[in-house]
């Protein structure tokens, strides 16, 4: 068994290169081998948001403060709330974050496929984030 103690992990800024705006990362849990799992509390300011991105495994996010969007490439953007929970197929391009207006904490649960979570692209415009 193993605890890990709030305050144990440091937060840290979400890089430039894979977000937009201000974004804080809280590590929750990344299992130990054989495991593949990982976990982080993800929180958006106002008009922060992911680049687009996709998982080898999927993802599935837990909303849990605020408003924020969410987008599959090629679907339209979805508004959601506290409780709800979305989920990335493996492979989908995707972006995720808060609305211009408020902020959006979410949990955000992935696999790793041979040592990898994410495959980053390019950054969501600001055409594509507003319509």
């Amino acid at each position: 068994m193993e605890i890990k103690r709030i305050g144990t992990q440091p937060s840290a800024k979400g890089p430039a290169n894979w977000f937009t705006g201000t974004v804080r990362i809280d590590p929750l849990f990344q299992a130990p081998d054989p495991a593949l799992v990982a976990g982080a509390s993800v929180t958006f300011e106002p008009g922060a948001r992911t680049a687009w991105h996709t998982h080898p495994l999927g993802q599935t996010l837990i909303v849990t403060a605020g408003c924020g969007w969410v987008q599959k490439d090629g679907g339209a953007v979805e508004e959601v709330h506290p409780g709800d929970v979305v989920w990335f197929a493996p492979g989908e391009k995707h972006w995720h974050g808060a609305t211009p207006t408020t902020a959006m904490s979410h949990i955000a649960i992935q696999e790793r496929l041979d040592g990898k979570v994410v495959d980053w692209m390019e950054h969501v415009s600001n055409e594509q984030y507003c319509r």
